[in-house]
């Protein structure tokens, strides 16, 4: 039986990747800080996946276990793992690489065999990224092992995983719907056959695709729905004002995407009536301040909102709700969130011309640097 390592036993490890991997015959280990999880995955072994759609089901996750991602156990781990995956958020792949690079470097000294490590997060390129930080703690010789011996396939992940509560803490509730896409050549060695995992060799398409429309739509519905004082992305999506706003960034990305890539425009329209319906979703309920958390990250200029609204602009196609959600964001006032705390405190030290162009990277110069200006003063 294979070893696979899930780095991260948040919702998103335990609800979507390592569910998919337990079901597709590995022997599951989740790796994590976090000793009261890793402690219960070690008593118990299993948790329930609760999917949280009309029709309401239950899935058992069995065989599982646990090691501390800082303790001793994780580098051996590695070395003999026939899989890595993470889901622990793009902030921390800086902080997993160099464990990483402790097990690649046990690899290579055991001349082991092909390891894979696939990076799931919200990120472009995050495979790429934690290639890349693993490399800076690598020897050259095990540099050269890595080159042969160790793929990093960028991946795109979809699946709506929000806070649940259970009888057990191990238990997760996830919507129905769910897309992993991993791109093919990028594999070392026979490409691992994974439930659930779509393969393609285009992958930059499908995760623009993915962060430009779900992962935008999802945060401009926060941003504005917290405007108005909703509480959920259900609630939000369901205030017809907002909805029409969402809709209408949702459709100027995928106008671009449609032109730059050459998906088919109908059922692109397809995908944006989808993911509307998902964010309606009764039996989820998403929280605006979960959703709208580290707006700083999600203003950077390749990410969800300012990304799409540049390549919009670039292919001289109307992008004005996409900025209408940039503006929202730096309005987004949450004391609880740093990131918010920190754009806030910008604005006010500096006043919000100065503030856009620290947070989206945009000079005084671009058009839509004004045009955010102004969008944000027409929210007060």
């Amino acid at each position: 039986m294979p070893t696979a390592i899930q780095f991260g036993a948040g919702n998103i490890g335990r609800g979507f990747i390592g569910a998919l991997l337990v079901q597709s015959g590995y022997k599951l280990i989740f790796a994590d800080v976090n000793e009261k999880v890793i402690n219960a995955l070690r008593e118990q072994g299993e948790y329930t996946i609760h999917i949280m759609d009309l029709d309401k089901r239950e899935e058992k996750v069995s065989g599982v276990t646990g090691i501390l991602s800082n303790g001793p156990d994780i580098v051996p781990a590695i070395a003999s793992a026939d899989l890595i995956t993470t889901a622990v958020g793009p902030n921390v792949l800086k902080i997993i690489a160099g464990t990483l690079a402790q097990g690649i470097e046990a690899r290579a000294k055991a001349n082991a065999g092909n390891l894979n490590i696939i990076a799931c997060e919200n990120m472009v390129g995050a495979s790429s990224f934690l290639k890349e930080q693993v490399y800076t703690h690598l020897s050259d010789e095990s540099k050269k092992y890595a080159d042969q011996h160790v793929g990093f396939p960028n991946s795109s992940v979809d699946r709506i995983v929000p806070p649940f509560t259970g009888e057990n803490p191990l238990d997760v509730g996830v919507e129905a719907f769910y897309e992993w896409i991993v791109e093919e050549p990028a594999f070392k060695g026979p490409v691992p056959r994974i439930e659930g995992m779509k393969l393609t060799d285009n992958l930059v398409a499908y995760v623009q695709r993915k962060l430009f429309t779900l992962n935008s739509g999802h945060a401009i519905t926060a941003y504005l729905g917290n405007r108005k004082g909703h509480q959920t992305v259900e609630d939000s999506i369901n205030d017809p004002e907002i909805q029409g706003y969402v809709l209408a960034a949702m459709r100027q990305s995928g106008a671009a995407l449609v032109k730059l890539y050459g998906f088919d425009e109908a059922e692109h329209e397809k995908y944006i009536q989808k993911i509307a319906k998902r964010f309606q979703n009764p039996h989820i309920r998403d929280e605006v301040l979960r959703v709208g958390r580290e707006p700083l990250r999600k203003l950077g200029a390749k990410d969800r909102i300012i990304g799409p609204a540049q390549m919009a602009a670039d292919l001289g196609l109307p992008h004005d709700a996409l900025l209408r959600g940039a503006a929202a964001a730096l309005r987004y006032d949450n004391p609880e969130d740093p990131q918010s705390v920190q754009v806030q405190s910008l604005i006010k030290d500096k006043g919000i011309e100065a503030a856009v162009i620290e947070t989206t990277g945009l000079s005084a110069e671009n058009p839509m640097h004004a045009q955010i200006v102004a969008a944000y003063k027409a929210l007060e």
